[in-house]
């Protein structure tokens, strides 16, 4: 049971770390999914494309589409 302990406690020394990332990964996915389905028209690729990039693309994903892929 040891090791199990071991796990929960380094998990719960790096929680602080790491909720406010998933917050910012997932306000920054939805942000960009919204931008997206209410835009006519992307930069470079089609939507569903775009779409793919900002949820498989995790945290850099929604970035990478909110610098690159809208069109003005």
């Amino acid at each position: 049971m040891e090791p199990i302990t071991a796990s929960f406690e380094k998990l719960t020394e790096f929680l602080p770390y790491i909720i406010p990332l998933v917050l910012l990964q997932l306000t920054l996915m939805i942000v960009a999914l919204v931008d997206l389905v209410h835009r006519e028209k992307t930069r470079w690729f089609p939507k569903w494309i775009w779409a793919l990039v900002i949820i498989l693309g995790e945290l850099i994903g929604p970035i990478i589409y909110l610098i690159f892929g809208r069109e003005e």
